[in-house]
C-alpha cells in the first residue's frame, strides 16, 4: 500500500503501517483518554485516576487494539502460508488492517478457511481479554479497564467482520460458499459483490438516519464512511477479479511491447529532446549500453536540469540507475505485475533477461491487452 513504512516482520511476514493508521491511532487515544475511560472511572471517584493514567491507558490499549488487529491479519496468513499461497505483507491503516496474499485460493474450501481464521482470532483474543478483566476486576482497575475494553472491541471485531458483505471475512466466506454451489469463481465474487455494495448502501442510510433523527452526527458520519468504504470496496474487489481472471495462466511475456526503443547514455539531453521527445512524443527512454539495461529517463528528469546543462548534461548523468527501478522478468505472473503496478502506482515497468532488456509493460498495453480478450470473449 503507498504511504506506508515497514515497522518489521513477524513469522517472515513484512509488517507495514499505512499513514491513515496514525489518524485512527490519534483518535482512540483522545476518545479513550478523554471520553471512554473518565466516564467509566471518573476522577472525582474514591481511589481516582490521574490525567497521566487515562492516558497511559489510552496509548497502551489502543496499541494492544492494533496489535490484535496484526494477530487477527497472522491468522489469515498462517491459513494462506500452510495451503502454499505466500503472504507478501501485512498492512495497518485506518479502517484495519489486510494482508497482501500473492494470489487467490483455487478451491472454496481454502478461501473459507482463510477467510474464517481472522474472526476466530478475534473471538480468541476476546476471550484472553476477558479472562483478564474477570481476574483482575477486583483487584487492579486500569487493568481491568483495559482488558474489558479489548475484549469488547475484539468481540465487535470479529462479528463485524462476519457481516456477509464482500470483502469483509463474512463476504470471503460467503463467497467460498457461492462458489463451492455454483462451481463459478467470477459469479460468486458478483453475488457476494452485490450483497457488499448493498450492506454498504445500508451502512450509509443508517448513518444518515443516526445523524438527523438522534442528533448523533459523529456517530452517524461514521457508520456512512464505513458504508462508503464497503461499497467502494465491493465495487474495485470484483474489479479486480475480473482483471485476475483475464490474466490468469499468462506472463510479462505475453504482456510486453517488444518493441521498445533505447537511448545511449552519451546522448546529451538537448538530442534527446529534440531528436526523440519533439519527434516521437515518447516521455519515457530506457537507457541501454549494448543491449545491457542501464536506467531509465523520465521528462520529470530532464526538466529537473536546467535547460541550459542540457548541451553538455548526458542521459547517462541524469537517468535513474537500474539498481533503483522497479523491473520484472519474462516468466514473472501477469497477476502479480498487475498487483505492483497498482500498489506502487507504476506506469511503466522495464522486462529484462538477466541485464538485457527484452521488452516494456505499460499500464496502457496492459488494459489493452485485457481489452481485447474481453472483446473476444476469452
Amino acid at each position: 500500500m503507498r504511504g506506508s513504512m515497514r515497522i518489521g516482520k513477524i513469522l517472515g511476514i513484512p509488517i507495514w503501517i499505512n499513514y491513515t493508521w496514525f489518524i485512527i491511532f490519534i483518535f482512540i487515544v483522545t476518545t479513550l483518554a478523554l471520553y471512554y475511560f473518565p466516564w467509566y472511572y471518573p476522577s472525582s471517584a474514591p481511589g481516582s485516576w490521574s490525567p497521566l493514567t487515562y492516558w497511559g491507558l489510552g496509548v497502551a490499549t489502543s496499541l494492544l487494539f492494533f496489535a490484535s488487529l496484526i494477530v487477527h491479519e497472522l491468522a489469515h496468513s498462517i491459513v494462506c502460508v500452510r495451503n502454499g499461497i505466500p503472504v507478501k505483507s501485512i498492512t495497518l491503516f485506518i479502517f484495519g488492517g489486510i494482508a497482501r496474499i500473492s494470489r487467490e485460493a483455487t478451491r472454496p474450501t481454502t478461501e473459507l478457511a482463510m477467510a474464517a481464521a481472522g474472526p476466530l482470532a478475534s473471538v480468541a483474543i476476546a476471550a484472553l481479554f476477558g479472562g483478564i478483566w474477570w481476574l483482575t476486576r477486583d483487584t487492579v482497575e486500569p487493568l481491568a479497564a483495559m482488558a474489558y475494553y479489548l475484549a469488547l472491541i475484539n468481540a465487535i471485531l470479529a462479528a463485524f467482520n462476519m457481516i456477509p458483505g464482500y470483502p469483509l471475512d463474512g463476504g470471503r466466506m460467503f463467497r467460498s460458499i457461492m462458489w463451492w454451489k455454483t462451481g463459478n469463481y467470477k459469479k460468486a465474487t458478483h453475488i457476494a459483490s452485490i450483497t457488499g455494495r448493498g450492506i454498504g448502501y445500508l451502512f450509509i442510510v443508517g448513518g444518515i438516519f443516526i445523524m438527523f433523527y438522534f442528533g448523533l452526527w459523529i456517530n452517524g458520519l461514521w457508520f456512512a464512511f464505513i458504508g462508503w468504504f464497503l461499497n467502494n470496496a465491493a465495487s474495485g474487489g470484483y474489479r479486480q477479479a475480473l482483471l485476475r481472471e483475464a490474466l490468469q495462466g499468462f506472463t510479462a511475456r505475453d504482456l510486453m511491447i517488444r518493441d521498445c526503443p533505447t537511448v545511449p547514455p552519451e546522448l546529451t539531453l538537448r538530442e534527446l529532446v529534440q531528436a526523440h521527445i519533439l519527434y516521437t512524443g515518447r516521455l519515457f527512454f530506457l537507457v541501454s549500453d549494448h543491449g545491457r539495461l542501464m536506467g531509465s529517463l523520465t521528462l520529470q528528469s530532464i526538466k529537473a536540469v536546467p535547460q541550459e546543462r542540457w548541451d553538455y548534461t548526458t542521459v547517462g548523468q541524469a537517468m535513474t540507475p537500474v539498481k533503483e527501478m522497479k523491473l520484472v522478468h519474462p516468466a514473472d505472473e501477469a497477476v502479480s505485475v498487475l498487483e505492483r503496478m497498482n500498489e506502487e502506482d507504476i506506469e511503466q515497468l522495464p522486462v529484462v533477461d538477466g541485464e538485457r532488456v527484452v521488452g516494456l509493460i505499460t499500464r496502457d498495453s496492459l488494459l489493452h491487452f485485457i481489452r481485447i480478450r474481453s472483446e473476444l470473449g476469452k
